[in-house]
């Protein structure tokens, strides 16, 4: 098989990525806007080691789960789904969770069917739309392309309420008809860099939030008042601004232009304030289901001692406040730990108090002093749980486990530590958030078995652990190939291994350090550390 080699053959697979997977000379090809049960005509367009990309030179017999997408944005980086049924992508996400478990994580739980989303389309409540310049010199309102960072201009996209791609319109119109200059990645110049939309699912309240290189409140009052004359949902405006040449969206200073800081809604019967900085599932209505999974493993009685790690604002853990005897929750992150509190005062849960710090740390320090929580809920980042959260965990001896992830490689990695602990992983729910996306939500259920508490402080290690296929969402041979894919850089494991330091990334303790403090190590030059950043975005590290 080699470059625009053509062959016939079938789709008999599909990845999270929306690729779907062929197989010729006995190599898997990945091909995308294919859907299982495709006979296609494909042509080769890269061979790598061990697989290949190709595309379709003639549809020959399409699937029976092929439809037309609704969308005609098909460069949008958003959706990856819309030309199969939704039964279809439901059996991708299923799988892929099954997969993550058995064939990587190397464990047999019972999996239960996947929790599907009553409606495809407008169940997001929050929208982030850079601004952009076209080729004309205009300004833009869109969504990046897929793999980049070029603006793709959406006047209404079908995962959000039709209220977003109005405003949006509004937005931009006034921009341009005042020539507000917005923001240019490449010059670092230009106001507007992003307008960031959120509303709540049961509240209907909205907020806008501009997001600029520098303070211009004067030149968008006038924006603001033609907003909130046209749109009475509105019930905050504000303005964040982010002066740094940095990826990240939000800075962090923000000043309301009109109406209130925060909007609120309700989350399982809770009332939630929400700021521009607030986590919040961006899909109430299964987020909902999700939490009643994961209430529902529980098993709360009443008289249960709960412990939430990586609590956010509270949500989960105030949810099943109503049947436990004692709430602690912990977060890093001292505003949600101050929203968690407003939370619990306004929902009038009085057994909460919530604890402010690392996660791994807090739960070593409470297992030292003796806590012994009943049940723990663990909702880790992508990149899973550290090795303190989970000797921790183990040490305060909980009678169930219920964890919570958006990764589903990374949960079951966790889980195999906890199992070599002494947990049992008994159940595994998959909940649909994110239809038309590739993403997943999986809640786990691990009950304790006979835990020797010798092996915890002694035995246990991830560093022991085999864990070469799970490495926070790619493995580095992976990574490797995506950068010489995409840039024809070469990078080494000693380059990856700094960037996934620099960013937070779990690494082995002695993976790649210096054997003295005054070794030298070549450290990994910018362009290449841009390429690695690129290939964690893609592989949904950070």
């Amino acid at each position: 098989m080699k470059k625009n080699d053509i062959f016939e053959t079938e789709i008999i697979d599909m990845t999270t990525e929306g690729s779907g997977v062929c197989r010729v000379d006995n190599m898997a090809v990945f091909v995308p806007h294919t859907a299982v049960g495709d006979r296609i005509r494909v042509r080769i367009v890269k061979v790598l080691k061990s697989y290949g990309f190709g595309i379709v030179e003639e549809l020959l017999e399409p699937s029976a789960d092929r439809i037309s997408p609704a969308c005609p944005l098909s460069q949008c980086g958003g959706c990856l789904f819309q030309h199969i049924t939704y039964a279809a992508e439901l059996r991708v996400k299923e799988k892929a969770v099954q997969d993550a478990f058995t064939r990587i994580g190397k464990l047999s739980p019972a999996f239960l069917p996947i929790l599907g989303a009553e409606s495809r389309t407008r169940y997001r409540n929050k929208a982030q739309y850079p601004f952009a310049i076209d080729k004309a010199g205009e300004p833009v309102l869109g969504f990046f392309a897929r793999r980049s960072h070029r603006v793709i201009p959406v006047k209404d996209c079908l995962l959000q309420p039709e209220l977003f791609g109005e405003i949006a319109g509004v937005v931009l119109e006034f921009v341009r008809k005042n020539r507000i200059p917005v923001y240019e990645e490449a010059s670092g110049k230009g106001e507007l860099r992003h307008l960031y939309l959120r509303c709540g699912q049961h509240s209907g309240e909205v907020m806008i939030c501009f997001i600029v290189r520098k303070p211009i409140r004067k030149k968008l009052m006038p924006l603001v008042q033609q907003l909130t004359e046209q749109f009475l949902q509105i019930q905050s405006i504000v303005m964040n601004c982010n002066s740094k040449k940095t990826n990240v969206i939000l800075g962090d200073s923000t000043e309301t232009l009109w109406g209130k800081d925060t909007i609120t809604d309700t989350m399982c019967g809770n009332a939630v304030d929400l700021s521009p900085e607030s986590f919040y599932q961006v899909n109430t209505i299964q987020a909902e289901r999700l939490y009643g999974a994961a209430k529902a493993f529980a098993q709360l009685t009443g008289k249960e001692r709960l412990l939430d790690l990586y609590c956010g604002a509270g949500t989960i853990g105030l949810s099943m406040a109503d049947a436990v005897s004692e709430l602690v929750g912990v977060e890093i992150v001292p505003e949600a730990v101050e929203n968690a509190k407003k939370n619990a005062a306004r929902a009038g849960v009085e057994n909460a108090k919530f604890l402010c710090g690392d996660a791994g740390s807090i739960a070593e320090q409470l297992a030292a002093e003796g806590t012994a929580p009943d049940v723990i809920v663990v909702d880790p980042p992508r990149k899973g749980c550290d090795e303190t959260a989970i000797r921790a965990m183990v040490q305060m001896q909980p009678e169930r486990i219920v964890m919570i992830s958006c990764n589903a490689t990374t949960a079951a990695r966790d889980c195999a530590a906890l199992r070599k602990l002494g947990y049992a992983v008994e159940q595994v729910q998959p909940v649909d958030l994110f239809p038309g996306t590739g993403h997943v939500e999986t809640v786990v259920l691990l009950s304790k078995g006979e835990v020797d508490s010798k092996k915890i402080r002694v035995e246990f290690s991830l560093e022991d652990m085999d864990m070469s296929e799970f490495q926070d969402g790619a493995t580095y041979p992976q990574i490797k190939e995506y950068v010489l894919e995409h840039t024809g850089l070469k990078v080494s494991n000693l380059y990856i291994s700094q960037i996934k330091r620099k960013c937070g990334i779990g690494v082995g303790k002695n993976y790649n350090l210096p054997k003295s403090e005054d070794s030298r190590q070549p450290q990994c030059p910018q362009e290449k550390e841009k390429a690695i950043r690129e290939a964690f975005k893609y592989f949904g590290m950070i």
